[in-house]
């Protein structure tokens, strides 16, 4: 397993043998993943044109609702998961996280302004923040640490099959009402509920510290001194690397604007989720098997291919065709980053080190998606990608930089 006095990108292959199984708690967190995302794309996947075309809102105020969002998801994930390592419990906070969630979806249904759709998306964060943490680091409490890998590749293959079948869901209901998105966004809610009834019957928590001699003393603030070089290398990389990765409504606003019908418009997660669910679960294989700077270097390279394309391939195919590589470098990279958070954290404070490195990944967020919008509004869409893939490139040198010799 990665050695956490290194870089934490070092590592290659884990020793050959016989790999025991993923535990249940992981199949039930893949599936509420699942669930909450149908619920969520549902309205992910109208809420761009939602706002440009019923609220009249701008593309830059687009970025700033996503940004902020995100954002807020991530601040709040660094007071869960410290939280969840001082309680030694995670089901709790993921549990509250869930439920606001799924409580917040009518909001979207009733908003008069762009204002309203962005508390709703305030609230909604809050719960993914409440939730996320101590989400991912009990995905790492069950299984042992030679299985990390696939566990995280599972549960997010499952999740990215609920980020496609919500926006066919949402065309289905476009086609049966009307292209009316309230609607939609009232019937949200019902995938929603499931998640959180998934929650109560099927997580099982585990002690925190609970696989040794009994459970360690409350995590302290002073302790996370204890996160050493390997899991700030981790999270330097994320914070550039998420710079390229701004939010996936300016996807649904590009294939629209090369002609893509409204009613289709939820098409656009479809195919970037059925890309990234297909690839999920193998590319958490292969982070078991090779170093994981050669996976954070080829999925940044098929990044910078997304976004060249976006920028200057016209029509409603080439904004596909990025899409589809959009979705290829979600896969080869989202599970793996959340690998190395948890084995360049010692385990009692694994739900601390989640909640750190997304309180930074999200301010990058909130800074690209603004920027995002901003530039589209000055210069096109073109340039939103362009710069996209600049910030790509950076991170990949990044990553040759603090992983030299590493990456075969």
């Amino acid at each position: 397993m990665l050695n956490v006095d290194r870089s934490g990108l070092e590592d290659g292959p884990e020793a050959a043998g016989p790999r025991p199984a993923i535990p249940r708690t992981v199949w039930a967190l893949g599936l509420v993943s699942m669930f909450m995302d149908i619920s969520s794309e549902m309205i992910h996947a109208l809420l761009p044109l939602f706002l440009t075309g019923t609220l009249g809102a701008s593309v830059a105020m687009v970025g700033l609702i996503e940004g902020i969002g995100e954002a807020t998801a991530q601040v709040v994930k660094v007071f869960s998961g410290y939280l969840s390592d001082r309680l030694g419990r995670r089901k709790p906070l993921i549990l509250l996280g869930y439920g606001l969630g799924a409580a917040s979806k009518p909001f979207f249904a009733l908003a008069g302004a762009p204002a309203m759709v962005l508390a709703a998306r305030f609230a909604d964060r809050v719960g993914k923040g409440m939730r996320g943490a101590p989400r991912d680091a009990l995905v790492a409490d069950v299984p042992p640490p030679q299985i990390h890998g696939r566990a995280y590749g599972l549960r997010q293959a499952l999740d990215t099959v609920g980020a496609f079948l919500g926006p066919l869901l949402a065309i289905v209901l476009m086609a049966l009402l009307a292209d009316d998105m309230r609607a939609v966004f009232w019937l949200a809610l019902m995938p929603g509920m499931l998640a959180v009834l998934c929650v109560v019957l099927g997580v099982e928590d585990r002690a925190v510290g609970a696989a040794g001699a009994g459970r360690g003393p409350p995590v302290r603030l002073a302790d996370l001194r204890g996160l050493d070089r390997a899991f700030w290398v981790v999270t330097g990389i994320g914070v550039v690397f998420t710079l390229a990765h701004f939010s996936e409504a300016f996807l649904v606003l590009k294939a629209h604007d090369e002609g893509l019908p409204l009613a289709l418009a939820p098409l656009v997660l479809v195919v970037m989720n059925v890309v990234y669910s297909l690839g999920a679960y193998p590319a958490g294989i292969w982070s078991d098997r090779a170093p994981p700077a050669r996976l954070l270097l080829a999925g940044l390279g098929v990044l910078v291919a997304a976004d060249l394309v976006l920028a200057f391939v016209p029509g409603v195919w080439g904004a596909f065709l990025g899409i589809g590589l959009w979705g290829a470098h979600m896969a080869l990279t989202q599970g793996l980053l959340a690998k190395l958070v948890a084995q360049t954290a010692p385990a009692v404070l694994r739900g601390s080190a989640f909640g750190l490195f997304n309180l930074a990944t999200g301010l990058a967020t909130l800074a690209a998606s603004l920027a995002a919008g901003l530039l589209w509004d000055a210069s096109g869409a073109w340039a939103t990608f362009a710069v996209g893939a600049g910030f790509a490139v950076l991170a990949a040198m990044l990553v040759v930089v603090w992983a030299p010799g590493r990456t075969s």
